[in-house]
């Protein structure tokens, strides 16, 4: 394909490393024409300033009922994407409906509530520090860390937070990771998103029989000011935006920000001597290593210029953080460098990977503190831990929405005393 052209960019559903087409489409322009699984044609907003244009445009929506293709009915019931356009919830609602939505989570999600967790985030962490290196001493030394620890931690603080059993823990990650996976057949996607409502549904029965200290009781009982409560669906959908955006994120937030500082010594050296702090390595791996490469979706409500760009309404919009993170007009020429000490854009975060305008991302908070802990304590407790393979040989997510990989094997080396 010719980059200097209009040709569409075929995205792979299988997924893989996002920044070298990135970095291409790019130098065409701001916004670029795509081809989504099942050639349905979309666009993508890639650079950093459109992007942040285009998220907070009054005349774009997140309702599907604005997407032309599906309301045309040429989209099929297994398409790999269907779930991000069509699930009932927060995700997908405009306007006052969204508000309404938002809002009954929010209270849940303050930077106060979200502080309040801190012991218990801690404590968390030290177990499965404690676990990584039991793993590692039954297999010569080496244990996947994604499994071990950047999986399990997110995800058993996000269930704490919504009352899950821990009995359903590892079945609701599996279920999410189909869900949001991009090479999926249209059979398995169908019977994926089934089961994943079908547990979820579970989970809310029992917490409507047995309601405790926990967002899900809290959800299933609240009002908002006018007397609303969720109905079924959109309690079935926001349970299932809050475990897969709750636990996926963070998820590869920590698995790419352990690559990095192991790939970046130099770095990691400047946080061990106070030059710079954990809360650094956060933002900055947002930025240049985001955890979601292109999000689904966003529909302009009428024809839209974007950068010079036409994206016709109806046309489904795929937020593009990974190659954001990474724009030179907005970054500067070493946007592809990983630096700690890279300072914030003025009045902003260095990146937009977790959101922008009214759909910005409410869990944002906790991921940052998540992933803080837990970066401080493992490379304290683990000072020499490195990579037990190239980084390279890394197997990739098998989705262009995610951006990590799916294991991550390393050596921990001598523990620091205790």
């Amino acid at each position: 394909m010719d980059d200097r052209t209009g040709t569409p960019h075929l995205l792979d559903p299988s997924g893989g490393c996002p920044h070298a087409a990135n970095a291409r489409l790019l130098a065409r322009g701001a916004v670029a024409p795509v081809v989504l699984p099942g050639d349905i044609e979309g666009m993508a907003v890639l650079g950093h300033e459109a992007l942040r244009e285009f998220l907070s445009h009054p005349d774009v929506a997140k309702n599907a009922a604005h997407f032309t293709a599906l309301r045309e009915g040429r989209i099929a019931e297994g398409w790999s994407l269907l779930t991000f356009a069509t699930v009932p919830g927060m995700t997908t609602a405009d306007g006052d409906d969204h508000r309404r939505l938002r809002s009954l989570v929010s209270r849940a999600f303050t930077v106060r509530r979200v502080e309040e967790l801190r012991p218990r985030v801690a404590e968390l962490t030290e177990s499965l520090l404690a676990g990584l290196e039991r793993a590692a001493d039954a297999d010569g030394g080496v244990a996947d860390l994604r499994r071990h620890f950047a999986l399990p931690l997110p995800m058993g603080v996000i269930c704490e937070l919504l009352g899950v059993d821990a009995g359903y823990r590892d079945r609701l990650h599996h279920l999410s990771s189909q869900v949001v996976a991009t090479d999926i057949s249209p059979a398995d996607a169908v019977a994926a998103n089934r089961e994943l409502v079908a547990v979820l549904g579970e989970i809310a029965a029992d917490r409507a029989e047995h309601p405790g200290d926990d967002l899900t009781s809290g959800l299933i009982a609240a009002r908002d000011e006018d007397g609303d409560r969720l109905a079924p669906q959109e309690l079935i959908g926001t349970l299932l935006l809050m475990i897969i955006a709750g636990h996926e994120t963070t998820l590869n937030l920590i698995t790419n920000a352990v690559r990095a500082l192991c790939g970046h010594r130099d770095q990691l050296a400047l946080v061990r001597k106070g030059e710079a702090s954990w809360a650094d390595v956060v933002e900055e791996t947002l930025r240049w290593d985001a955890p979601v490469s292109y999000f689904p979706f966003r529909y302009p409500v009428r024809d839209l210029t974007l950068d010079g760009t036409l994206i016709p309404k109806g046309t489904p919009v795929l937020a593009g953080y990974s190659a954001a993170g990474r724009d030179p007009a907005a970054h500067g020429t070493d946007a592809d460098r990983f630096d700690v000490t890279r300072p914030a854009r003025p009045g902003a975060a260095r990146g937009l990977s977790l959101g922008h305008g009214a759909h910005y991302c409410l869990g944002a908070p906790l991921a940052r503190l998540e992933a803080g802990i837990a970066l401080e304590r493992l490379f304290t407790r683990f000072p020499g831990l490195d990579l037990a393979v190239p980084e390279p040989e890394l197997p990739r997510h098998s989705s262009f929405v995610g951006n990590s990989v799916r294991t991550l094997p390393v050596r921990l080396g001598t523990p620091a005393a205790y």
